[in-house]
């Protein structure tokens, strides 16, 4: 099966970058929003990211000819001829399921479903669809123009075709795929979070301070950065719900949310995009580690 046109659900953070670097790539995209507005600020910010390869001469298109191949939508059945549709919606489970239940009658029945979802069982998501055999998960990694992983996901439903097609299409894509199967967490969260986790862990216990762990583990493990800074640049409200499905499925206190983290996101400190997290971003230059 050959991909031209993608559909994309969702044009935030997530949904924007993956319309970008399919666009980058070549392929016709179409983006769904519920308003123009979501729309607008999405492809304003891909605008801008165009703008910047293109200052860095990593492009061999001028961003127009980019953007030229991006369309947005309010409209469902514009997604209608998509050979592929990546759903990058809230990371909720009924409002996923809404979506794919909604299109499944409107898009082609030999197209593929994928979700960029980090957590929730693609299986479950499967089952608002009637097309299990060409259900996938595709979880791409913020920010999506310059992370190069993809992890395609198989369920036990999943045609072999479908898996291969969506192996190629995150090459296509530039993006390095790796194969995992339908666990929760798929392979980076499942390793990642009790990671970063601990990291709290170790520092409610007085093992060190929020700067030193970082600190340590970046300089002892050759990491970019450290598990505190990380978690701020992920969203601290983001990790909290990560914990609750992966708590849920394997019941094990490593990916139980420590009280520390509960309390943050209470408060609605949850990073960078709140100002404040671990650290305080009122100097986004110069982030200050907070008094917890």
């Amino acid at each position: 099966m050959e991909i031209k046109k993608v559909g994309v659900l969702g044009c935030g953070l997530m949904g924007s970058g993956i319309a970008q670097v399919a666009a980058m790539a070549g392929f016709d995209v179409t983006s769904l929003e519920v308003e123009q507005k979501f729309l607008d600020k999405g492809f304003a910010g891909i605008e801008k990211s165009l703008a910047k390869f293109a200052e860095k001469g990593t492009i061999k298109e001028t961003p127009q000819a980019i953007r030229a191949r991006l369309k947005g939508t309010t409209k469902k059945e514009d997604l209608a001829d998509c050979d592929i549709i990546v759903e990058a919606v809230i990371e909720n489970v009924e409002e996923k399921k809404k979506m794919y239940s909604a299109l499944d009658a409107i898009v082609k029945k030999e197209a593929i479903f994928a979700s960029n979802t980090s957590s929730i069982s693609i299986t479950e998501l499967l089952t608002a669809a009637k097309r299990p055999e060409r259900f996938i998960g595709l979880h791409f990694f913020n920010p999506v123009p310059l992370m190069k992983l993809v992890e395609v996901v198989r369920t036990i439903a999943t045609a072999d075709e479908v898996y291969e097609t969506a192996y190629e299409f995150g090459k296509n894509l530039g993006k390095v795929p790796v194969r995992t199967s339908d666990k929760t967490g798929f392979i980076v969260n499942r390793l990642l979070v009790p990671y970063m986790l601990d990291a709290i862990r170790a520092y409610e216990e007085g093992v060190g301070s929020i700067e030193d762990i970082d600190q340590a583990m970046k300089l002892g493990c050759g990491y970019p950065m450290g598990p505190f800074t990380l978690l701020d640049f992920v969203g601290l409200d983001t990790t909290y719900y990560i914990t609750h499905v992966m708590y849920d499925e394997f019941k094990e206190r490593r990916f139980a949310s420590p009280p520390l983290l509960k309390r943050l996101v209470m408060a609605g400190w949850y990073g960078r995009k709140s100002g404040r997290g671990f650290y305080d971003y009122a100097d986004p230059a110069n982030p200050k580690p907070n008094k917890l």
